[in-house]
């Protein structure tokens, strides 16, 4: 056999034909199938998968030589002959997810079966469409490949998931380093000599929330609003993030909700984002204080230093009344905005994410009032909340789960 980097990285059509194009399918299927559901016998794979007994038995014995799945012993049984079981190998296979933020760029490496081996986050770093901070993000890719402690040559895929407009079939930002004529993917690609998947992160942060922290088998339809320096939503739609035509669906901040004269920064006046953002909740405490409204933060302010809207938080959770203020009245705009969407979408959850769900019930309880008082009353009833469970590695995780459900094929 080719090695897994070959074997999972050549495309169908690029595939040798007969027995052995049709063994390697068979075995895609087989290591997708207990991705999904765990641990099985031959019985149940042949069963599932529709192929015959001693064709499976032939492929998962050379999937076990392979290091790929392992014989995990005896299962027991009421009576009869004891069936082996089989599951997938930890130390197989691995895949990279990379987080580029506003205002940090995360990195992690996961496993075969989604567990994390290890992961980091750098928080001097500002996203710029320059080409000089397209540079130092491969140059940080590289680095974090070469010093994660897993060998290369195992590392399958890497996601990346970074702020804006981003196509994955074609592996282009729409706002971020669109000056070459090339993807951002290739140039990854060939620099980095992995495969890359190029992923919205406000999407990549709603498959990490809803594979780890749901209950997936109840709930099929969520959405997750991520509140950072800006807004956006990932929707899952029957079990299914919902992309779009072009993957750009989530782009709910750029939502023309406000008649002001604030210009967003996709040009337009009035969206979403120009009053609820995190960027518009820094503006306006900064504008109390040259009002002359009292804060805790105003000696930060004083020297110079930058606000930013963590420093608002802390402030809310120290009694602050201008950051609780401030706060509440954006949780009330948003909840109004969720109305909207959940009369829509009907969704069974709504996860709420990014800096401002550090903010918790100075957040929630007026987000929740306003959607409560602005959506549909039977529509609303059949929508829970709550805040994200995941930390700021939400959005890596995502990446590298999404990057591996491409190459095992599900």
């Amino acid at each position: 056999m080719v090695s897994l980097k070959e074997f999972f990285n050549q495309h169908e059509a690029d595939m040798q034909k007969g027995i052995t194009h049709k063994n390697n399918l068979i075995k895609r299927n087989i290591i997708a199938y207990m991705a999904v559901n765990g641990e099985c016998t031959l019985a149940e794979l042949t069963k599932e998968l529709h192929i015959s007994i001693p064709t499976i038995t032939k492929l998962v014995n050379e999937l076990v030589a392979e290091d790929i799945v392992t014989d995990n012993g005896k299962v027991e049984t009421p009576g009869g002959r004891r069936p082996n079981i089989f599951g997938l190998a930890n130390s197989a296979i691995y895949f990279a997810g990379v987080d580029i933020a506003r205002d940090h760029i995360g990195f992690i490496i996961t496993d075969l079966k989604n567990n994390v081996i290890t992961s980091e986050e750098n928080t001097k770093f500002e996203l710029v469409d320059s080409p000089e901070c397209f540079e130092r993000i491969c140059t940080l890719i590289e680095s974090f490949i070469e010093r994660c402690g897993v060998d290369r040559s195992k590392i399958l895929g890497i996601g990346i998931g970074i702020a804006g407009r981003v196509n994955p079939n074609t592996g282009r930002s729409y706002k971020y380093f669109t000056s070459s004529e090339r993807s951002i993917r290739e140039i990854i690609e060939e620099r980095i000599g992995i495969r890359v998947l190029l992923e919205n992160d406000t999407r990549a942060r709603c498959y990490a929330e809803y594979f780890t922290g749901s209950n997936i088998k109840d709930e099929k339809n969520i959405l997750y609003l991520h509140l950072g320096r800006g807004v956006a939503i990932g929707i899952i739609t029957d079990g299914k993030l919902f992309y779009g035509k072009s993957g750009f669906a989530g782009e709910f901040g750029h939502t023309p909700f406000f008649d002001n004269e604030i210009i967003c920064s996709c040009g337009k006046k009035g969206c979403l984002e120009t009053e609820v953002s995190g960027i518009a909740i820094e503006n306006k405490l900064i504008a109390r204080i040259r009002q002359g409204v009292s804060t805790i933060l105003q000696e930060k302010y004083n020297r110079g230093e930058t606000i930013h809207v963590n420093d608002i938080i802390s402030a809310a959770k120290n009694d602050d009344t201008l950051a609780i203020e401030l706060i509440e009245e954006a949780g009330e705009k948003i909840g109004k905005s969720i109305a909207f969407l959940i009369n829509i979408f009907n969704p069974e959850l709504v996860i709420i994410g990014g800096n401002l769900a550090q903010a918790g019930d100075y957040i929630m309880l007026p987000l929740k009032s306003a959607a409560n008082k602005y959506s549909l009353s039977l529509v609303y009833n059949d929508t829970k909340f709550r805040l994200s469970k995941m930390n700021e590695s939400a959005g890596a995780m995502g990446a590298a789960m999404l990057i591996r459900n491409k190459i095992i094929g599900l």
